[in-house]
């Protein structure tokens, strides 16, 4: 049996939210029910009154009595699917709105665990599928039970006998549907699954096909492709053919009911026990009455469609963050600001990423992080916005633990340049000021000019105005980058996170970034993560990790005399340089 789960309470919340429109569309649904079973009621005076006697007043005034009440019907049809729509389209904006809150409310952590085109697909597919089950299975039940009533009304006034025998065919009407709805949530469930597979897979391959073309892949993705869609299609049979063979069952059902009606009624009309507009009135309101409830069984259908797509929604909504907002944040005021870690350990899953990290970072000191790959350099980091918190220890700012402060204040003090440059599909302009929006033309202008971009934004086509692409597809990777550096700069945040951020360009493009760089490092408490070491070798301390800990630390020319760890990497580094020219 159903069980009410708390996410379907406030889904009924959502919906009692529009009671204004729901009040109305009820009244809709009844004169709908209402005139329904007043024209299965009106062939009764039809047959008996006109046909049969002759009353010429009755032929006068049944046409009328009969227009009017489709034309209420007509009205109230048209109420009621507008309004029920409204309240549908309602209730899936403030899911979606929900939805999408919640995912960038998760930590970073949640990210690398899901598939972008999986996350997608239940912002956009499964919220649709909740829609229709709220516009159409919820509300046409509803209008069809309010039909039911009236029709029932109308059946037992005319032949309560016969009546009463048409109900007993009722309960067994309504057994397939029980049977069969389980199995439609069931397939449906995988259906959804299914369809959020193929989008995941579509952004990834359409997302990457260059490495696709490149690899000569094309052949292999469009059969990966068809694989998956395979699956889909036969998952889709599988729900169609359970959801077909409802309405079948029904119908047989409900056939074998008329049928046995038709006998033993006609039986009775020729007898004289009843009249031919009695029994005629009464096989109306029979056969509307099946109607109904044959449509019951495909609005249970779409229900637990419905159902099934709210539990994958609310999955995400009802997900609890790893970052935890303490209960009374304190506000970090903007500023220089101090950085230490203190025994700081940090886990991923079951690995040890970092183990016992000591480090104080004064206001406007820059500290170089570097090491071989997978020595936790990022992951270090990463913890000081809080995109993940610390498993052991603790990170301190102006000698503060950082999990005090309110999360959205801490990271307004942070600014950070990644290895890849991330861009919007939207203007240069809106790209730099993204952070902070209400940033003045001439802000805009000067971080352009301090990050060395004011040129090769003069020569695109609208200037600032210009959109560059998804991702910044238009602009080379050194412009991608300068742009990233002129939105950290425009933020003018004290603390400056730099991640590997000229690691993927050229020699000129390196030159005019890392010039852009040391304009956005001034005093500021910076940590830069180098990938060429000839970058950091101004950096007041270098640290160098391995393994997630800390073996040296010192400046450039201390840890070239120390001839340990950093040692053997620039003289690596130095020596694929060498190579590289001859």
């Amino acid at each position: 049996m159903f069980k009410l789960k708390s996410r379907h309470r406030e889904l009924l919340a959502m919906i009692k939210g529009n009671w204004p429109r729901l009040a109305l569309s009820m009244i809709c649904m009844l004169i709908m029910a209402g005139s329904t079973a007043a024209a299965a009621y009106l062939i009764r005076p039809a047959l008996d009154d006109v046909f049969i006697n002759k009353n010429v007043q009755m032929l006068k005034l049944i046409p009328v009595a009969l227009f009017f009440a489709y034309l209420l019907k007509s009205l109230a049809m048209f109420g009621q699917v507008f309004l029920m729509t409204y309240v549908g389209q309602d209730i899936v904006r403030q899911l979606r709105n929900r939805l999408y809150a919640r995912i960038q409310d998760l930590p970073l952590s949640f990210f690398q665990k899901e598939q972008t085109g999986v996350l997608m697909s239940r912002v956009t597919n499964d919220v649709n599928i909740i829609q229709a089950m709220v516009s159409t299975a919820v509300t046409g039940s509803i209008r069809d039970i309010f039909t039911i009533i009236g029709l029932t009304g109308v059946i037992f006034y005319q032949i309560w006998g016969l009546a009463i025998f048409a109900f007993l065919v009722l309960p067994i009407a309504f057994y397939p549907m029980i049977v069969f709805g389980r199995k439609v949530r069931h397939y449906s469930t995988g259906v959804q699954e299914a369809m959020a597979d193929v989008s995941a897979f579509l952004h990834e391959t359409i997302a990457g096909n260059k490495i696709v073309k490149a690899f000569g892949m094309e052949a292999y993705e469009k059969q990966r492709f068809r694989a998956k869609t395979a699956f889909l299609f036969r998952l889709w049979i599988k729900e169609a053919k359970v959801r077909s063979i409802t309405s079948p069952l029904n119908q047989l059902l409900g056939g074998i009911g008329i049928a046995a009606i038709i006998g033993y009624g006609g039986f009775q009309v020729v007898k004289g026990v009843y009249t031919a507009g009695t029994f005629a009135s009464f096989m109306a309101a029979v056969l509307l009455l099946y109607e109904p409830i044959k449509k019951l069984s495909n609005f249970n259908n779409a229900l637990q469609q419905g159902l099934a797509a709210t539990d994958r929604v609310y999955e995400i909504i009802e997900r609890q963050s790893e970052i935890a907002e303490d209960p009374e944040p304190v506000e970090l005021q903007t500023g220089p600001h101090r950085v230490s870690f203190d025994r700081v350990a940090f886990t991923y899953g079951e690995k040890t990423v970092l183990q016992d990290i000591n480090l104080n970072v004064d206001v406007g000191q820059i500290v170089a992080l570097v090491g071989m790959s997978g020595g936790g350099k990022t992951s270090l980091v990463n913890l000081i916005p809080r995109f993940y918190d610390v498993a052991g220890g603790a990170i301190y700012i102006d000698g503060i633990d950082i999990r005090r402060f309110s999360i959205d204040s801490l990271r307004r003090q942070i600014a950070i340049v990644t290895q890849e440059p991330i861009l919007f599909n939207d203007s240069v302009r809106n790209n730099i000021a993204y952070g902070r929006t209400g940033a003045s033309e001439e802000q805009i202008v000067e971080a352009a000019k301090a990050a060395y971009a004011d040129e090769f934004i003069g020569k695109l086509p609208q200037g600032f105005d210009t959109n560059i692409g998804e991702l910044g597809g238009q602009l080379s990777g050194g412009e991608k980058q300068r742009l990233c550096i002129a939105r950290a700069l425009i933020k003018d945040a004290p603390i400056l996170i730099l991640d590997e951020a000229t690691s993927s360009l050229d020699s000129e493009a390196e030159r005019l970034v890392q010039k852009a760089l040391d304009n956005l490092m001034k005093s500021r408490t910076t940590f830069v993560i180098a990938h060429r070491l000839s970058t950091i070798a101004n950096a007041d301390r270098i640290i160098v990790l391995v393994a997630g800990q800390i073996i040296e630390t010192g400046t450039h020319d201390q840890l070239l005399a120390l001839g340990g760890e950093y040692y053997k990497l620039h003289r690596m580094q130095f020596e694929n340089e060498q190579l590289s020219v001859n």
